[in-house]
């Protein structure tokens, strides 16, 4: 057993050299400084700059940088396209499908291309570029696929002057399925600045409207960056709109039905106090509430049965002189002679406020588009505030929750 010892210490001191060249073979691995700069595996870091910078260089090797990619589809249509070269361009089309060319423009250094008009839907557009180097490049792209196109309609019309209560209206020509993409297209910029929202009041129409009455002097532009939106269920934005409008004077009318009066104002100033016939009380109660001045006539042929009453079940079909409308179901301030006599006495029309002619012709001259009448102390219910112009007889906290976001 002892002769065995000196043979144990062999072993012992043959492991610990192994295991020390283990060691230090180990640390040479790992040590890459000492290795050939080839043989150096990155790790992902260096790997991301080196692609980045592989990229970075190719793109600079390129001759030409095209704002849309080979092959792209969607492509906004409202966003001008461009080809920038590293030297001068020496010829650049840009055809649709059909081989016509689209409009274009050049910068005076010769180097960048773009297009100088809008693009269509449903089109597939060619670029040829080419630079005076001898390089050249072509790509494809299409713009969206759009089932429809819808156009809209502003209200009230450009450069007006209008009343307190003027509600702004946006019609779409299509149901619009995605809301919040719709009020996006949408801008509207006050001075001095307003608070206000948008309410919906069918799949069609929003409206815009302050939380209180504008104030005298306020002027409003509303832009509508609608082409190139979508719009939702295949429909894409028309035309871009807009419209521009200043708040006049404060002009409101209370029509009592207590005192069968009606009180004109202009910037809280009583100007008159005209008698007048509403509707004849539980039969055809004209409604309570608050009215927005719409459409003025001169001459209006009045007709029950564009809102169901056939004239041989009481309804008429009458000629009238300085009707100023006050909703979208008929109701007009307007001159009735015939009924002079219960001006002020008692009521008697299908609801409309009779007047004579002198004062109908008088009020169409003070009042505006735009302008309130509010309606008081009838047996009536109040004027729904869908009926076209009876915005303001929703309250604020309703309103505002009529817009796409407190829908979602």
């Amino acid at each position: 057993m002892l002769n065995s010892l000196p043979n144990v210490r062999r072993v012992l001191a043959a492991a610990t050299i192994s295991l020390t060249a283990l060691v230090a073979t180990a640390c040479t691995i790992s040590g890459a400084e000492d290795l050939p700069a080839d043989q150096v595996q990155s790790k992902d870091g260096d790997k991301s700059q080196s692609s980045a910078d592989k990229e970075k260089k190719e793109k600079e090797a390129k001759a030409f940088d095209i704002s849309v990619k080979d092959g792209a589809t969607d492509v906004d249509p409202s966003q001008p396209v461009t080809v920038t070269a590293q030297s001068k361009l020496k010829s650049v089309t840009m055809t649709n499908e059909s081989g016509t060319e689209v409009a274009e423009k050049l910068s005076k250094d010769e180097k960048e291309w773009s297009t100088d008009e809008v693009l269509g839907y449903n089109r597939t557009y060619t670029i040829k570029a080419s630079d005076v180097d001898g390089d050249s490049e072509t790509i494809t792209f299409s713009t969206p696929q759009a089932a429809g196109v819808s156009e809209v309609a502003l209200s009230p019309l450009p450069d007006s002057e209008v009343g307190i209560g003027q509600v702004i209206g946006v019609r779409f020509g299509n149901y619009v399925t995605d809301r919040k993409a719709a009020e996006k297209t949408i801008t509207v910029k006050t001075t001095p600045e307003v608070k206000g929202a948008f309410y919906w009041i069918n799949n069609q129409e929003v409206r815009w409207r302050p939380e209180e009455f504008w104030e005298p002097g306020t002027k409003v532009q509303v832009d509508v960056d609608l082409y190139g939106k979508n719009l939702g269920g295949g429909i894409y934005g028309g035309e871009d709109a807009s419209t521009n409008f200043t708040i006049g004077d404060r002009v409101i009318s209370i029509v009592d039905n207590a005192t069968k009066t009606m009180k004109v104002y202009k910037n809280k100033e009583l100007l008159r106090e005209i008698p007048v016939s509403l509707g004849t009380d539980g039969v055809w109660d004209t409604p309570n509430g608050r009215y927005v001045i719409g459409d003025e006539y001169e001459n209006l042929i009045m007709d029950s049965s564009t809102f169901g009453l056939a004239q041989d079940a009481g309804g008429y079909r009458t000629n009238v002189q300085y009707a100023t409308q006050m909703s979208y179901s008929g109701i007009f301030v307007h001159a009735a002679p015939w009924s002079v006599g219960a001006q002020g006495v008692y009521n008697q029309s299908h609801g409309c406020v009779n007047v004579t002619t002198e004062a109908a012709q008088w009020f169409q001259s003070v009042v505006k588009r735009g302008d309130i009448v509010r309606v008081v102390n009838t047996g009536g219910e109040t004027l729904s505030p869908f009926d076209g112009l009876g915005d303001w007889n929703m309250s604020w906290d309703e309103w505002s929750k009529g817009n796409a976001d407190a829908n979602t």
